[in-house]
Protein backbone atom coordinates (compact mmCIF):
# COMPACT_ATOMS: atom_id res chain seq x y z
CA UNK A 1 0.00 0.00 0.00
CA UNK A 2 3.34 2.30 0.31
CA UNK A 3 3.68 4.79 -2.15
CA UNK A 4 6.64 7.39 -2.97
CA UNK A 5 5.94 9.60 -6.02
CA UNK A 6 7.90 12.72 -7.43
CA UNK A 7 7.68 14.66 -9.91
CA UNK A 8 11.18 16.34 -11.29
CA UNK A 9 11.53 19.07 -13.35
CA UNK A 10 8.10 18.84 -15.36
CA UNK A 11 7.33 20.95 -18.84
CA UNK A 12 4.09 21.39 -20.28
CA UNK A 13 3.70 23.46 -23.18
CA UNK A 14 0.56 24.46 -24.95
CA UNK A 15 1.67 25.99 -28.14
CA UNK A 16 3.36 28.96 -27.33
CA UNK A 17 1.74 29.27 -24.18
CA UNK A 18 4.00 27.26 -21.31
CA UNK A 19 1.81 26.61 -18.84
CA UNK A 20 4.27 24.74 -16.59
CA UNK A 21 7.93 25.68 -16.94
CA UNK A 22 9.67 23.66 -14.09
CA UNK A 23 7.11 21.88 -11.62
CA UNK A 24 8.49 19.71 -8.97
CA UNK A 25 6.25 17.59 -6.13
CA UNK A 26 7.15 15.58 -3.39
CA UNK A 27 4.71 13.03 -1.65
CA UNK A 28 5.11 10.32 0.24
CA UNK A 29 2.78 7.68 1.98
CA UNK A 30 1.44 8.47 5.32
CA UNK A 31 1.07 12.44 4.68
CA UNK A 32 -1.11 15.15 3.09
CA UNK A 33 0.90 17.91 0.57
CA UNK A 34 -0.42 20.88 -0.25
CA UNK A 35 -0.12 22.40 -3.74
CA UNK A 36 -0.61 26.25 -3.80
CA UNK A 37 -0.08 29.01 -6.10
CA UNK A 38 -2.46 31.76 -7.24
CA UNK A 39 -4.37 31.79 -10.60
CA UNK A 40 -2.60 30.22 -13.79
CA UNK A 41 0.75 28.97 -11.06
CA UNK A 42 0.07 25.37 -12.98
CA UNK A 43 -1.10 23.48 -9.74
CA UNK A 44 -3.87 21.45 -12.00
CA UNK A 45 -1.16 20.84 -15.05
CA UNK A 46 1.05 19.68 -12.33
CA UNK A 47 -1.44 17.54 -10.96
CA UNK A 48 -3.07 16.12 -14.33
CA UNK A 49 0.18 15.26 -15.76
CA UNK A 50 0.57 13.12 -12.49
CA UNK A 51 -2.99 11.37 -13.01
CA UNK A 52 -2.47 11.01 -16.86
CA UNK A 53 -4.64 13.15 -17.84
CA UNK A 54 -2.04 15.47 -19.76
CA UNK A 55 1.18 14.14 -21.22
CA UNK A 56 4.38 16.50 -20.49
CA UNK A 57 6.82 17.79 -22.95
CA UNK A 58 9.79 17.21 -20.11
CA UNK A 59 10.68 16.17 -17.04
CA UNK A 60 10.11 12.84 -15.14
CA UNK A 61 7.76 11.33 -12.95
CA UNK A 62 9.35 8.47 -10.48
CA UNK A 63 6.94 6.43 -8.58
CA UNK A 64 8.19 3.77 -5.77
CA UNK A 65 11.80 4.72 -7.14
CA UNK A 66 11.44 3.83 -10.34
CA UNK A 67 10.48 6.09 -13.76
CA UNK A 68 7.20 6.12 -15.08
CA UNK A 69 5.07 7.23 -18.27
CA UNK A 70 1.47 8.11 -17.80
CA UNK A 71 -0.04 8.05 -20.88
CA UNK A 72 -4.07 8.03 -19.61
CA UNK A 73 -5.96 8.27 -16.47
CA UNK A 74 -5.96 4.12 -16.57
CA UNK A 75 -2.57 4.06 -16.76
CA UNK A 76 -2.11 5.91 -13.42
CA UNK A 77 -5.24 4.41 -12.03
CA UNK A 78 -3.42 1.28 -12.72
CA UNK A 79 0.23 2.51 -10.46
CA UNK A 80 -2.73 3.34 -7.54
CA UNK A 81 -3.33 7.10 -8.99
CA UNK A 82 -6.72 8.52 -8.78
CA UNK A 83 -8.23 11.90 -8.46
CA UNK A 84 -10.75 14.12 -7.86
CA UNK A 85 -11.54 17.66 -9.65
CA UNK A 86 -13.79 20.07 -8.89
CA UNK A 87 -15.13 19.98 -12.27
CA UNK A 88 -16.73 16.77 -12.61
CA UNK A 89 -16.26 13.75 -14.53
CA UNK A 90 -20.19 12.27 -13.60
CA UNK A 91 -22.09 11.45 -16.46
CA UNK A 92 -25.50 13.08 -15.66
CA UNK A 93 -28.23 10.82 -16.95
CA UNK A 94 -26.24 7.68 -15.25
CA UNK A 95 -26.90 6.27 -11.78
CA UNK A 96 -25.17 7.03 -9.21
CA UNK A 97 -24.24 3.67 -8.77
CA UNK A 98 -23.13 3.00 -12.22
CA UNK A 99 -20.85 6.28 -12.41
CA UNK A 100 -18.87 5.09 -9.53
CA UNK A 101 -18.49 2.29 -11.39
CA UNK A 102 -18.10 2.81 -14.62
CA UNK A 103 -15.10 1.02 -16.92
CA UNK A 104 -14.26 -1.01 -13.60
CA UNK A 105 -17.87 -2.75 -12.90
CA UNK A 106 -17.21 -5.90 -10.33
CA UNK A 107 -17.90 -8.89 -12.32
CA UNK A 108 -19.15 -12.71 -11.51
CA UNK A 109 -18.69 -15.39 -14.30
CA UNK A 110 -18.23 -12.85 -16.81
CA UNK A 111 -21.12 -10.34 -16.29
CA UNK A 112 -21.39 -7.35 -14.48
CA UNK A 113 -22.36 -8.49 -10.72
CA UNK A 114 -25.15 -5.66 -9.57
CA UNK A 115 -25.78 -7.35 -6.50
CA UNK A 116 -21.95 -6.75 -5.44
CA UNK A 117 -22.22 -3.04 -6.93
CA UNK A 118 -24.71 -1.95 -5.21
CA UNK A 119 -23.87 -3.30 -1.98
CA UNK A 120 -19.80 -1.80 -2.59
CA UNK A 121 -21.98 1.36 -3.25
CA UNK A 122 -23.76 1.35 -0.40
CA UNK A 123 -20.98 0.71 2.03
CA UNK A 124 -18.95 3.88 0.19
CA UNK A 125 -21.91 6.14 0.45
CA UNK A 126 -21.85 5.12 4.41
CA UNK A 127 -18.39 7.14 4.13
CA UNK A 128 -20.62 10.42 4.13
CA UNK A 129 -23.20 9.45 6.29
CA UNK A 130 -25.23 11.97 7.69
CA UNK A 131 -23.90 14.53 5.75
CA UNK A 132 -26.66 14.57 2.41
CA UNK A 133 -29.93 14.16 2.01
CA UNK A 134 -32.23 10.77 1.37
CA UNK A 135 -31.86 11.50 -2.30
CA UNK A 136 -28.39 10.43 -2.43
CA UNK A 137 -28.39 6.80 -3.12
CA UNK A 138 -27.30 4.63 -5.33
CA UNK A 139 -30.06 4.13 -8.16
CA UNK A 140 -30.71 8.15 -8.21
CA UNK A 141 -29.94 10.06 -11.54
CA UNK A 142 -26.52 12.50 -11.05
CA UNK A 143 -28.48 15.13 -13.00
CA UNK A 144 -30.96 15.45 -9.78
CA UNK A 145 -28.72 15.70 -7.23
CA UNK A 146 -27.48 19.20 -5.71
CA UNK A 147 -23.91 20.42 -6.96
CA UNK A 148 -22.53 19.38 -3.05
CA UNK A 149 -23.83 15.68 -3.32
CA UNK A 150 -21.96 15.32 -6.94
CA UNK A 151 -18.76 16.36 -5.19
CA UNK A 152 -19.61 13.68 -3.09
CA UNK A 153 -20.22 11.15 -6.06
CA UNK A 154 -16.90 12.29 -7.79
CA UNK A 155 -14.95 11.58 -4.84
CA UNK A 156 -16.95 8.44 -4.00
CA UNK A 157 -15.64 7.36 -7.70
CA UNK A 158 -11.92 7.78 -6.91
CA UNK A 159 -12.28 6.15 -3.89
CA UNK A 160 -13.90 3.05 -5.48
CA UNK A 161 -9.95 2.30 -7.16
CA UNK A 162 -8.91 1.89 -3.77
CA UNK A 163 -6.00 4.08 -4.30
CA UNK A 164 -2.70 4.48 -2.22
CA UNK A 165 -1.96 8.10 -3.80
CA UNK A 166 -5.55 10.50 -3.87
CA UNK A 167 -5.24 14.01 -5.68
CA UNK A 168 -8.20 16.48 -4.46
CA UNK A 169 -7.46 19.27 -6.40
CA UNK A 170 -10.62 22.05 -5.36
CA UNK A 171 -12.38 19.11 -3.93
CA UNK A 172 -13.86 20.72 -1.20
CA UNK A 173 -14.88 24.03 -2.88
CA UNK A 174 -18.74 22.44 -3.62
CA UNK A 175 -18.85 20.94 0.18
CA UNK A 176 -20.58 22.02 2.87
CA UNK A 177 -18.50 22.76 6.63
CA UNK A 178 -20.15 19.16 7.65
CA UNK A 179 -18.86 17.39 4.35
CA UNK A 180 -15.82 19.18 4.93
CA UNK A 181 -15.48 17.96 8.13
CA UNK A 182 -16.12 14.50 7.27
CA UNK A 183 -14.05 14.68 4.27
CA UNK A 184 -11.21 15.84 6.36
CA UNK A 185 -11.58 12.80 9.03
CA UNK A 186 -11.65 10.31 6.23
CA UNK A 187 -8.05 11.94 4.85
CA UNK A 188 -6.91 11.52 8.46
CA UNK A 189 -8.12 7.52 8.30
CA UNK A 190 -5.84 7.80 4.85
CA UNK A 191 -2.84 8.83 6.81
CA UNK A 192 -3.07 5.87 8.81
CA UNK A 193 -3.43 3.32 6.48
CA UNK A 194 -0.44 4.67 4.55
CA UNK A 195 -1.80 6.36 1.44
CA UNK A 196 -0.95 9.46 0.09
CA UNK A 197 -2.58 12.36 -0.34
CA UNK A 198 -2.23 16.01 -2.16
CA UNK A 199 -4.50 18.76 -1.54
CA UNK A 200 -4.74 21.47 -3.45
CA UNK A 201 -6.74 23.97 -2.11
CA UNK A 202 -7.56 28.09 -2.24
CA UNK A 203 -8.61 27.94 1.77
CA UNK A 204 -5.52 28.71 3.41
CA UNK A 205 -7.94 27.65 6.81
CA UNK A 206 -7.82 24.12 5.20
CA UNK A 207 -4.46 23.98 4.14
CA UNK A 208 -3.49 24.46 7.82
CA UNK A 209 -5.62 22.21 9.08
CA UNK A 210 -5.17 19.22 7.62
CA UNK A 211 -1.48 19.34 5.54
CA UNK A 212 1.88 18.44 6.77
CA UNK A 213 3.67 19.83 4.03
CA UNK A 214 3.16 22.37 1.43
CA UNK A 215 4.65 23.06 -1.84
CA UNK A 216 3.85 26.39 -3.61
CA UNK A 217 4.26 26.97 -7.45
CA UNK A 218 4.57 30.18 -9.22
CA UNK A 219 4.11 31.36 -12.88
CA UNK A 220 4.63 27.56 -13.80
CA UNK A 221 7.72 26.66 -11.29
CA UNK A 222 7.92 25.27 -8.26
CA UNK A 223 9.34 27.86 -5.80
CA UNK A 224 9.43 26.16 -2.36
CA UNK A 225 8.09 23.45 -0.05
CA UNK A 226 7.81 24.04 3.65
CA UNK A 227 6.94 22.40 6.81
CA UNK A 228 2.75 23.11 7.77
CA UNK A 229 4.16 23.63 11.51
CA UNK A 230 7.35 25.72 10.39
CA UNK A 231 5.59 28.11 8.65
CA UNK A 232 2.66 30.87 8.57
CA UNK A 233 0.29 32.14 6.06
CA UNK A 234 1.96 35.28 5.49
CA UNK A 235 5.18 33.02 4.78
CA UNK A 236 3.26 31.09 1.58
CA UNK A 237 1.54 34.18 0.57
CA UNK A 238 5.19 35.85 -0.27
CA UNK A 239 6.35 32.74 -1.41
CA UNK A 240 3.00 32.46 -3.91
CA UNK A 241 3.86 36.33 -5.42
CA UNK A 242 7.73 37.21 -4.55
CA UNK A 243 9.26 39.03 -7.56
CA UNK A 244 6.24 39.15 -9.50
CA UNK A 245 5.55 42.63 -10.41
CA UNK A 246 2.07 43.80 -12.21
CA UNK A 247 2.95 45.75 -15.02
CA UNK A 248 0.82 48.88 -15.18
CA UNK A 249 -1.25 48.00 -18.29
CA UNK A 250 -2.60 51.38 -19.12
CA UNK A 251 -2.78 55.04 -17.35
CA UNK A 252 -5.23 55.06 -15.18
CA UNK A 253 -7.13 57.85 -15.45
CA UNK A 254 -8.63 59.50 -12.19
CA UNK A 255 -12.03 58.82 -11.45
CA UNK A 256 -13.98 62.59 -11.16
CA UNK A 257 -14.70 63.99 -8.14
CA UNK A 258 -18.36 64.72 -8.66
CA UNK A 259 -18.72 61.11 -10.11
CA UNK A 260 -22.13 59.73 -9.64
CA UNK A 261 -22.96 55.96 -8.04
CA UNK A 262 -24.07 54.79 -11.62
CA UNK A 263 -25.01 50.76 -9.72
CA UNK A 264 -25.48 50.28 -6.07
CA UNK A 265 -25.92 46.86 -4.92
CA UNK A 266 -26.73 45.94 -1.43
CA UNK A 267 -26.89 42.38 0.68
CA UNK A 268 -27.14 40.78 -2.95
CA UNK A 269 -27.35 36.48 -2.65
CA UNK A 270 -27.93 34.72 -6.11
CA UNK A 271 -26.55 31.40 -6.96
CA UNK A 272 -23.19 30.85 -4.79
CA UNK A 273 -23.43 34.40 -3.78
CA UNK A 274 -24.61 35.86 -0.53
CA UNK A 275 -24.73 38.97 0.92
CA UNK A 276 -22.71 41.14 -1.45
CA UNK A 277 -22.58 44.90 -1.27
CA UNK A 278 -20.92 47.82 -3.00
CA UNK A 279 -20.94 50.62 -5.43
CA UNK A 280 -19.99 51.32 -8.46
CA UNK A 281 -19.21 55.06 -10.08
CA UNK A 282 -19.64 56.30 -13.61
CA UNK A 283 -16.22 56.40 -15.14
CA UNK A 284 -14.83 53.97 -12.82
CA UNK A 285 -13.31 50.46 -13.44
CA UNK A 286 -14.24 48.29 -10.89
CA UNK A 287 -12.02 45.10 -10.82
CA UNK A 288 -13.33 41.37 -9.74
CA UNK A 289 -10.79 38.96 -8.46
CA UNK A 290 -10.35 36.12 -6.71
CA UNK A 291 -9.60 32.33 -7.41
CA UNK A 292 -11.99 31.26 -10.18
CA UNK A 293 -15.29 30.12 -9.52
CA UNK A 294 -15.68 31.90 -6.24
CA UNK A 295 -18.71 33.52 -7.87
CA UNK A 296 -17.45 36.26 -9.92
CA UNK A 297 -19.12 35.34 -12.70
CA UNK A 298 -22.74 34.82 -10.91
CA UNK A 299 -22.54 38.36 -9.93
CA UNK A 300 -22.29 39.64 -12.95
CA UNK A 301 -24.75 37.12 -14.55
CA UNK A 302 -27.23 38.44 -11.73
CA UNK A 303 -26.57 41.92 -12.51
CA UNK A 304 -27.51 41.40 -16.20
CA UNK A 305 -31.18 39.38 -15.01
CA UNK A 306 -29.49 35.84 -16.36
CA UNK A 307 -29.20 34.63 -12.86
CA UNK A 308 -32.14 34.87 -9.90
CA UNK A 309 -32.05 36.77 -7.64
CA UNK A 310 -32.81 35.38 -4.03
CA UNK A 311 -32.26 38.51 -2.17
CA UNK A 312 -31.05 42.13 -1.79
CA UNK A 313 -31.26 45.06 -3.71
CA UNK A 314 -29.89 46.17 -7.18
CA UNK A 315 -30.29 50.23 -7.94
CA UNK A 316 -29.17 51.51 -11.25
CA UNK A 317 -28.66 55.54 -11.75
CA UNK A 318 -30.96 56.06 -8.84
CA UNK A 319 -33.60 53.67 -9.74
CA UNK A 320 -34.26 50.41 -8.05
CA UNK A 321 -34.30 47.88 -10.61
CA UNK A 322 -35.13 43.80 -10.60
CA UNK A 323 -34.09 42.23 -14.00
CA UNK A 324 -36.03 39.28 -14.82
CA UNK A 325 -34.25 38.63 -18.20
CA UNK A 326 -31.62 40.11 -19.95
CA UNK A 327 -33.25 42.27 -22.32
CA UNK A 328 -34.52 44.25 -19.14
CA UNK A 329 -31.06 44.92 -18.21
CA UNK A 330 -30.33 46.04 -22.02
CA UNK A 331 -33.52 48.35 -21.69
CA UNK A 332 -31.64 49.77 -19.08
CA UNK A 333 -28.39 50.86 -20.70
CA UNK A 334 -26.45 47.38 -19.95
CA UNK A 335 -24.09 45.76 -21.59
CA UNK A 336 -22.63 41.86 -20.57
CA UNK A 337 -19.34 40.84 -22.70
CA UNK A 338 -18.70 37.09 -21.60
CA UNK A 339 -15.87 35.62 -21.46
CA UNK A 340 -16.56 32.49 -23.68
CA UNK A 341 -17.29 33.85 -26.69
CA UNK A 342 -17.28 30.48 -28.85
CA UNK A 343 -20.05 29.34 -27.02
CA UNK A 344 -21.75 32.55 -25.14
CA UNK A 345 -20.78 35.57 -27.38
CA UNK A 346 -21.00 34.67 -31.14
CA UNK A 347 -22.39 32.75 -33.94
CA UNK A 348 -19.76 31.20 -35.72
CA UNK A 349 -21.69 30.36 -39.04
CA UNK A 350 -23.16 33.73 -39.24
CA UNK A 351 -21.53 36.93 -40.81
CA UNK A 352 -19.53 39.73 -38.49
CA UNK A 353 -22.25 42.39 -39.33
CA UNK A 354 -25.06 39.95 -38.13
CA UNK A 355 -22.83 39.61 -35.04
CA UNK A 356 -22.21 42.80 -34.36
CA UNK A 357 -25.83 43.96 -34.93
CA UNK A 358 -27.10 40.80 -33.01
CA UNK A 359 -28.34 42.89 -29.80
CA UNK A 360 -29.81 46.31 -32.10
CA UNK A 361 -31.60 44.47 -35.47
CA UNK A 362 -34.95 46.12 -34.14
CA UNK A 363 -33.94 49.30 -33.84
CA UNK A 364 -33.42 49.40 -37.80
CA UNK A 365 -37.10 49.10 -38.24
CA UNK A 366 -39.00 46.69 -40.80
CA UNK A 367 -37.64 46.67 -43.63
CA UNK A 368 -34.49 46.70 -42.71
CA UNK A 369 -32.75 50.07 -43.20
CA UNK A 370 -29.71 47.48 -44.10
CA UNK A 371 -27.46 50.64 -45.16
CA UNK A 372 -27.81 52.17 -42.00
CA UNK A 373 -27.24 49.38 -40.36
CA UNK A 374 -23.65 48.42 -41.88
CA UNK A 375 -22.46 51.85 -41.65
CA UNK A 376 -22.95 51.62 -37.87
CA UNK A 377 -20.85 48.33 -37.73
CA UNK A 378 -18.65 49.80 -39.90
CA UNK A 379 -18.00 52.94 -37.67
CA UNK A 380 -17.80 50.30 -34.75
CA UNK A 381 -15.34 48.14 -36.38
CA UNK A 382 -12.93 51.04 -37.57
CA UNK A 383 -12.83 52.29 -33.51
CA UNK A 384 -11.74 48.69 -32.84
CA UNK A 385 -9.62 48.65 -35.21
CA UNK A 386 -10.89 44.87 -36.72
CA UNK A 387 -8.69 43.34 -39.07
CA UNK A 388 -11.10 41.79 -41.18
CA UNK A 389 -11.80 41.11 -45.30
CA UNK A 390 -15.12 42.50 -44.40
CA UNK A 391 -18.35 42.60 -42.82
CA UNK A 392 -19.92 40.08 -45.21
CA UNK A 393 -17.16 37.60 -44.20
CA UNK A 394 -18.10 35.06 -41.24
CA UNK A 395 -17.13 35.78 -37.84
CA UNK A 396 -15.52 32.26 -37.69
CA UNK A 397 -12.53 33.51 -40.01
CA UNK A 398 -11.05 36.03 -37.38
CA UNK A 399 -8.76 35.63 -35.02
CA UNK A 400 -9.28 35.52 -31.61
CA UNK A 401 -8.39 39.00 -30.28
CA UNK A 402 -10.75 40.32 -33.56
CA UNK A 403 -13.52 37.65 -32.59
CA UNK A 404 -13.67 39.20 -29.02
CA UNK A 405 -13.25 42.93 -30.45
CA UNK A 406 -16.81 41.97 -32.46
CA UNK A 407 -18.34 40.62 -29.17
CA UNK A 408 -17.23 43.92 -27.42
CA UNK A 409 -18.20 45.89 -30.23
CA UNK A 410 -22.13 44.80 -30.56
CA UNK A 411 -22.62 46.56 -27.46
CA UNK A 412 -20.26 49.58 -27.44
CA UNK A 413 -23.01 49.87 -30.49
CA UNK A 414 -25.68 50.52 -27.90
CA UNK A 415 -23.54 53.03 -26.15
CA UNK A 416 -24.36 51.05 -22.22
CA UNK A 417 -23.82 53.42 -19.36
CA UNK A 418 -23.12 50.02 -16.96
CA UNK A 419 -20.85 47.60 -18.61
CA UNK A 420 -20.21 44.02 -17.48
CA UNK A 421 -16.64 42.09 -18.73
CA UNK A 422 -16.64 38.52 -17.78
CA UNK A 423 -13.07 37.84 -18.17
CA UNK A 424 -12.86 39.42 -21.95
CA UNK A 425 -9.56 38.82 -22.49
CA UNK A 426 -9.20 34.99 -21.75
CA UNK A 427 -7.30 33.84 -24.92
CA UNK A 428 -6.51 36.93 -26.68
CA UNK A 429 -2.96 37.77 -27.85
CA UNK A 430 -1.03 40.66 -25.96
CA UNK A 431 -1.11 42.67 -29.39
CA UNK A 432 -5.09 42.66 -28.77
CA UNK A 433 -4.98 43.47 -24.92
CA UNK A 434 -3.21 46.34 -25.63
CA UNK A 435 -5.99 47.80 -27.82
CA UNK A 436 -8.53 46.22 -25.39
CA UNK A 437 -7.01 48.21 -22.52
CA UNK A 438 -6.99 51.42 -24.64
CA UNK A 439 -10.79 50.92 -25.25
CA UNK A 440 -11.37 50.69 -21.30
CA UNK A 441 -10.02 54.01 -21.25
CA UNK A 442 -11.68 55.44 -23.65
CA UNK A 443 -14.92 53.98 -22.65
CA UNK A 444 -14.19 55.58 -18.41
CA UNK A 445 -13.26 58.78 -20.23
CA UNK A 446 -17.06 58.69 -21.62
CA UNK A 447 -18.04 58.04 -18.24
CA UNK A 448 -19.06 54.52 -18.95
CA UNK A 449 -18.75 52.34 -15.35
CA UNK A 450 -17.32 48.98 -15.57
CA UNK A 451 -16.97 45.76 -13.81
CA UNK A 452 -14.24 44.18 -14.78
CA UNK A 453 -14.00 39.97 -13.88
CA UNK A 454 -10.32 38.88 -14.69
CA UNK A 455 -8.98 35.84 -13.85
CA UNK A 456 -5.27 37.21 -14.71
CA UNK A 457 -4.29 39.45 -11.55
CA UNK A 458 -1.69 41.26 -13.60
CA UNK A 459 -4.58 43.04 -15.58
CA UNK A 460 -6.37 43.69 -12.10
CA UNK A 461 -3.42 45.05 -10.84
CA UNK A 462 -2.23 47.27 -13.32
CA UNK A 463 -5.58 48.40 -14.30
CA UNK A 464 -8.01 49.03 -11.29
CA UNK A 465 -7.72 51.74 -8.46
CA UNK A 466 -10.44 49.41 -6.54
CA UNK A 467 -10.59 45.28 -6.43
CA UNK A 468 -13.27 43.04 -4.91
CA UNK A 469 -11.73 40.09 -3.80
CA UNK A 470 -14.49 37.30 -3.55
CA UNK A 471 -14.22 34.08 -1.78
CA UNK A 472 -16.50 31.25 -1.42
CA UNK A 473 -19.11 33.40 -3.10
CA UNK A 474 -18.62 36.29 -0.44
CA UNK A 475 -16.94 39.49 -0.98
CA UNK A 476 -13.95 38.68 1.30
CA UNK A 477 -12.12 42.36 0.52
CA UNK A 478 -12.15 45.50 -1.30
CA UNK A 479 -8.48 46.74 -1.70
CA UNK A 480 -8.57 49.94 -3.18
CA UNK A 481 -5.84 53.06 -4.30
CA UNK A 482 -2.43 51.86 -2.37
CA UNK A 483 -4.05 48.62 -1.13
CA UNK A 484 -4.07 47.48 -4.70
CA UNK A 485 -0.94 44.95 -4.36
CA UNK A 486 -0.45 41.55 -5.27
CA UNK A 487 0.01 39.90 -1.62
CA UNK A 488 -3.19 41.63 -0.40
CA UNK A 489 -4.97 39.90 -3.34
CA UNK A 490 -4.03 36.60 -3.32
CA UNK A 491 -4.34 36.70 0.59
CA UNK A 492 -7.75 37.73 0.32
CA UNK A 493 -8.41 35.17 -2.28
CA UNK A 494 -7.10 32.33 -0.06
CA UNK A 495 -9.50 33.55 2.48
CA UNK A 496 -6.74 34.62 4.56
CA UNK A 497 -6.16 37.43 6.90
CA UNK A 498 -2.88 38.44 5.32
CA UNK A 499 -4.30 41.62 3.87
CA UNK A 500 -2.37 44.80 4.13
CA UNK A 501 -4.09 48.30 3.18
Amino acid sequence: MSISLSAQHVVKRYGGVVALADGNLDVQSGEVVALLGANGSGKSTLSKIITGVVAPNEGQLHLDGQSVHLNSPQAARKQGIAAVYQELSLIPDMTVMDNIWLTHEPLAFGRVDRRAMLARTRDLLKLFEGTFRPSLHPDALVKALPLDERQIVEILKALSFDPRLIILDEATASLDTQQVTRLFELVRTWKAEDKAVVFVSHRMEEIFRIADRATVLRNGRSVGTRSISQTDERELVTLMIEGAAAPHAQERPALAADARVRLNVANLSAGPLHDVSFDLYDGELLGIGGLQGQGQSELLLALFGALPIKSGTITLSGERVHFRHPRDAMAHECAFVPGDRASEGLLLSRSILENMQLPSWAKFGFPLRMRQAQADAQRSADELRLVMAGLGAPVSSLSGGNAQKVVIGKWLLRSPKLLLLNDPTKGVDVGAKGEFYALLAQLRARGTAILFYSSDDDELLGLCDRVLVFHDGSLEAELRGAGVTRENLVAASMGGTAVKS
